[in-house]
Parts: C-alpha cells; structure tokens; sequence
C-alpha cells in the first residue's frame, strides 16, 4: 500500500486560480459586498453617503478607491456594535484587540463569519505542512485575543489534533508536547523564545516538533534563524487582526519563505503612501489596506492597518499558489523611532543584536529625554564575554548611531506573558511604561 500523499493545499481551486480568473471574481464580490453594506449597514451607509458614492459607481476594480478609509478610529468610536451590518440575532461570537491603549477594537462574528476565517487558518495549516490528523499545540491564551479561537477555529476545519494548552507554565508545555507527540507550535514568536530558554536550562529536547507557526509580533530573518536552530523547527510568519478578522486572515509565508500569501478570494490588498494615501509602485514600501470580500457582520473597505510592508511578487509562487505575495511586515507607521537625526523602526534594532554572537533573543528599546533631548537605551542578554562596547558599536554600524545600554546576565530582564513588550519610555520618576 503506498503512503498517503501529502496535501499542498486546503483549497486548490481558490490558492491557485488564475490572475485574470481572481479579478474577476473579486469584482464580483465586491459588488455585492457594497450592495450589501449599503442596504444592511446603517454606519457604512452614512459614510459613503456624506462623500456621494453608491453601489452603482463600483464598476470596476479601481472604483474601491472611491470609498473613504476606514481607521482603528472607527473602530473605537463604534464601540461595542455600532459598526454591525447584520441583526444582533446573527451574532455567534466575539474578540477584541490585544492592545493595552485607547478603547478596545471589537470585532463580531456570524456562522459564516466564523467559517471564513476557519478557511483561511486552515489554508495556512496546509501551506506549513501540517496534515490531517496531525497534533498541533495551540499556545495563545483562549479569551477576548483572537489568536487562541483563531488557531483553534482552523485547526477544527483543518482536522488536526488540537492540544488547546493555552499560555504559561512552559516546562508543562514541553512535557505535552513530547507526551503527545506534538508536530506545529502555534503562538507568539517571543513564546517560541521561551520554550528555547527553558529547552536550554534544562538540557531537554523536542524530537517530534517540527514546525512552529508565530504571529502577532513582528521578528527578524536572524531571530527567525536562531529559533530554527535551536528548536530545529520550520518557522511561519503568520499575520491577521482583529479588524480584518483574526489571525490568519491576513496570510502566511510558504515553505519557499518568499513573502506573505495573500487570500486575494477574500480580501483586496492595496499598498499607499501613509502620507498622501495615493498607491506605490510595487516594491516600495506602504502602509497596508484591506477591503474584505465576504465577511458579513464588521466587513471593512480600505481599512488602514498601519502596518508597512510592498508587494514581494505578484507571479506564481514556487509553490503554486498565485495570490499576491507580500513583504514580511517591517514595523508600523507609528512606530517608527527618531533619535539624534536617525529614523529606525524596532525590527531593524533586533536584526542588528541577532548578529552579534552571544547576544539573546531578550532585549529591551527604552526611549528617555535628557535635558529635553530624546534618546535611547537598548538593554539586551547576552552571554558572558559580550560587552557594551561590542554592542554599541555594532549598532553605530547598522543604525548609523550610538545608543547607550546595559548586558544583563541571562534571565534578568523582564519577560511578559503572550506578546512580548520591546519599546519603553521611561517618565521622569525613572519608571518604564
């Protein structure tokens, strides 16, 4: 009897359909999105009325950008439910953002709402390999972030085992993954860093894990390479948010590592300028806009994420599938450092000390004024034989200044449960916030 083959695909005909084939179902939906949150979406309704578009004016793809953007604003102004385009009767779940500023970002769910995004979880399970039947640990905690029921909603319609661990308590989080033979690590990247810290101190090991899928932070190619190897795994970078729907929704990278997959069925991706709102050119680097397809409770048209990336490719992957690849995520447009004249974002911090031999994954980006000039100190791990010196000079190389900083010893510095903090500001009492 031969071996069952491996499956490449969740949905063939949607991952690999053809460019013009994809417009023009995009089109479609589009249509009848608009149709549909004009007739059944009293905010949205307002809206477009105030600028003077109607669903007869969506002719063609290019007529999104008649519409107005959407903001996290909105969101927060339409807390709890007043962005809600079906009757509160349909409603089967809820999640809201993970952020610890402003007023929380709802977002609502129907059935099919729900099933939607289970699609797209389940597409990214295949593209990483992870087969049915197959165990998967599911590390995100299970509550009001949508990372937990995210990975649990896909992984259902996916047919994996699921082991629904939530966070914390990592040595009994190595124990069940070996118990159960656990194949795909599901959480936040700066988790996967625990789990190889613990691994370390222990001296213990996890044969049978092979594959690691993180989202919600942004991480480095060499944070990414030194995750690989030290739990000798296959990393995905896995993206989605609350607005768009959850994780996942926002796609994956492939086992080619050559960008994001896009669900082009389901979302229509734009890249602009986060100055003039105008596109970019492929390649160059934008702020991040989705318009959904298909989601029926909160759907969003040209919702500004914040988020900067370009459009990688827009030709067939190397694994078939033809959607849109992006860039992996860079940073946000308001995250974005200015010290002593020079612009970095945190991401570019953690490449440049996952290059210094000895440096660990810990680090922290504490910004503070000195006599009313802003500065920065960059406090990291490392293991004994790194100095300061080291350090700033290699940051003066790489980011064109000289932060001050201290080493601390393995495990000194704070850690947080789920996503990890890596940018303080430190108040005038010295305490970081």
């Amino acid at each position: 009897m031969k071996p069952m083959a491996q499956a490449v695909y969740w949905n063939p005909k949607a991952e690999t359909m053809s460019r013009d084939a994809l417009a023009a179902l995009q089109l479609q939906r589009l249509q009848a999105a608009v149709k549909a949150a004009w007739d059944g979406n009293p905010f949205l309704h307002q809206r477009w009325n105030q600028v003077g578009v109607k669903p007869g004016d969506i002719q063609a793809l290019d007529d999104l950008r008649l519409l107005p953007f959407l903001t996290k604003e909105d969101f927060r102004l339409g807390y709890p439910m007043h962005m809600l385009g079906v009757p509160p009767a349909d409603l089967r779940e809820m999640h809201m953002s993970s952020g610890s500023t402003g007023s929380p970002v709802a977002m609502l769910y129907t059935a099919a709402d729900l099933d939607q995004w289970a699609e797209c979880m389940a597409r990214c399970y295949r593209m990483a390999g992870l087969q049915v039947g197959e165990a998967i640990q599911i590390t995100p905690s299970f509550g009001l972030f949508n990372g937990g029921f995210g990975f649990y909603h896909g992984a259902r319609k996916a047919g994996q085992f699921i082991i629904p661990t939530g966070s914390g308590n990592t040595p009994r989080q190595i124990k069940m993954i070996n118990d159960f033979q656990v194949r795909g690590l599901m959480g936040v990247v700066s988790y996967g860093i625990r789990v190889l810290e613990v691994l370390q101190e222990t001296g213990g090991a996890i044969p049978s894990l092979k594959v690691g899928i993180f989202g919600a932070e942004t991480f480095s190619d060499k944070l990414r390479e030194k995750i690989e190897n030290g739990l000798g795994i296959e990393t995905f970078d896995i993206y989605g948010m609350t607005e768009t729907g959850g994780v996942g929704t926002g796609g994956m990278d492939c086992p080619a590592h050559v960008g994001l997959h896009q669900w082009e069925d389901q979302y229509i991706i734009e890249i602009l300028d986060p100055i003039t709102g105008k596109p970019v050119a492929d390649g160059v680097f934008g702020e991040l806009v989705y318009t959904s397809l298909t989601r029926q409770a909160v759907p969003i048209f040209r919702y500004r994420t914040s988020d900067l990336t370009r459009v990688a490719s827009r030709q067939t992957c190397a694994c078939g599938r033809t959607g849109l690849r992006l860039d992996r995520i860079t940073g946000r447009v308001d995250d974005m450092l200015i010290v002593k004249g020079v612009n970095f974002y945190p991401k570019q911090v953690e490449q440049a000390l996952m290059e210094i031999p000895g440096v660990l994954p810990n680090y922290q980006i504490v910004v503070e004024e000195v006599d009313g000039v802003r500065d920065v100190r960059i406090n990291v791990e490392a293991q004994a034989g790194v100095t300061g010196f080291i350090i700033e000079k290699h940051l003066k190389e790489k980011l064109g200044f000289s932060p001050k900083g201290d080493v601390f010893a393995p495990g000194q510095l704070a850690r947080q449960e789920g996503k990890a903090k890596r940018v303080f500001y430190k108040d005038a009492d010295g305490s970081l916030k």
